[in-house]
């Protein structure tokens, strides 16, 4: 079995949200919102742009769709494929990833433990996010322990960063390193910029 990749989740309740999810709005995407049409990976591709676009590419460019799972607010982990509609899109809003919040925690931890169930034991965990908060680390890391990994090359490195540095991993077809989220340093100085993405590869 090939990696599993969990993507940390987009915004919902930012200013991308509200141009969405307005019931005027008359782009491609807003309508197709409405007329329950749109998947999950595309809503949080418009809602974080350079950031979840780059961890979806990544994703599918080295791992299978069928083992691709977005976090979510309170649905746990969900495929990328999954059309959401507007109801969906606002109730991701209303709850806080937080893990004083059960909302969050019990289906996360739910799903987590189904995906556990159904997986090899030494299947590798790629999670695409941030992992220098709590929030996703203690309970996909109580679930999957040594088993959870992440790119060694995102410490140190803001959103937009690790999302340009995604995409040019999925440009150049080189698969990044990763290291075990449970004995990493998660904080590090910020590496060099990098450098311009040639699109005429």
């Amino acid at each position: 079995m090939s990696s599993i990749f969990l993507l940390s989740p987009a915004n919902t309740a930012g200013k991308r949200a509200k141009v969405l999810m307005n019931p005027g709005a008359e782009f491609d995407l807003a309508k197709r919102l409405r007329n329950d049409e749109l998947t999950l990976g595309e809503t949080f591709s418009f809602l974080s742009g350079l950031y979840f676009r780059g961890k979806l590419a990544y994703a599918r460019k080295f791992g299978a769709s069928e083992n691709i799972f977005v976090i979510t607010s309170h649905r746990g982990l969900v495929s990328p494929d999954t059309v959401v509609d507007l109801d969906e899109l606002r109730a991701f809003a209303t709850v806080p990833i937080d893990l004083e919040e059960p909302r969050y925690v019990r289906p996360m931890m739910r799903s987590a433990r189904e995906l556990a169930a159904a997986i090899d034991t030494t299947c590798p965990v790629v999670l695409l996010g941030s992992i220098a908060t709590r929030k996703y680390i203690e309970p996909l890391g109580e679930v999957f322990g040594a088993r959870l990994v992440f790119p060694a090359a995102f410490v140190g490195r803001g959103d937009m960063s690790r999302g340009g540095l995604m995409l040019r991993s999925v440009v150049s077809g080189k698969e990044l390193d990763y290291i075990p989220v449970a004995t990493a340093v998660r904080k590090g100085s910020r590496p060099p910029k990098l450098e311009k993405l040639d699109r005429g590869k």
